[in-house]
């Protein structure tokens, strides 16, 4: 996918970052990129998505949408706020990044989560970045602790399987790298 171009849009820029999450690791990653956007010298404003899909608020110069998989597909208000604002995403400078155990160690199935996202919502991002989350098996109950082991077990990577402890396979410096990115290219090129 080659990224368009991102518009001009002044000195300051106002991004916001709408997000679902499941448990956590997304809200964790979204304010790290919320920092960077801020250390950039723009607003950013996180917005956890975790009801029936709403419009997109005027105002705002960029969107970065950011949804975790679970289940094998990324939050259902993730993709129904997408879709519902997918002619104002076109028209903005946009992102999207996916937080899933894939991303850790098997990125074709991680790359696979996204086309899947494009192709339910009909929106390509001008950036896109694959990070991965967390097991964290000292917040489940038995029963999750035992099926999260399972899919440990069964997927590439080398994921934790001691259930008494949490793993966080989120590679924070790229999340800075693609927050920089991102935030970089919202600069004017103007005096």
């Amino acid at each position: 996918m080659s990224p368009r171009k991102l518009k001009e849009i002044g000195n300051t820029a106002r991004a916001l970052i709408p997000y679902g999450t499941t448990e956590g690791q997304t809200a964790k990653i979204v304010d790290v990129i919320a920092d960077v956007i801020r250390d950039r010298g723009h607003t950013a404003d996180a917005v956890d998505i975790n009801g029936p899909s709403s419009t997109l608020p005027a105002g705002y110069d960029a969107v970065i949408v950011g949804a975790s998989i679970h289940m094998g597909k990324h939050d259902k208000h993730v993709v129904e706020f997408v879709q519902k604002n997918h002619d104002t995403l076109e028209q903005l400078p946009s992102a999207f990044f996916s937080v899933s155990l894939a991303a850790h160690g098997d990125t074709g199935q991680a790359e696979t989560y996204v086309d899947q996202f494009e192709e339910e919502t009909g929106w390509r991002p001008d950036q896109v970045a694959l990070f991965g989350g967390a097991l964290l098996c000292t917040d489940y109950g038995f029963i999750k602790r035992h099926m999260m082991k399972k899919i440990a077990q069964d997927k590439p990577g080398n994921l934790g399987l001691d259930m008494s402890r949490d793993y966080v396979y989120t590679q924070w410096d790229a999340v800075k790298r693609f927050a920089e990115h991102f935030a970089d290219r919202l600069k004017s090129t103007s005096p």
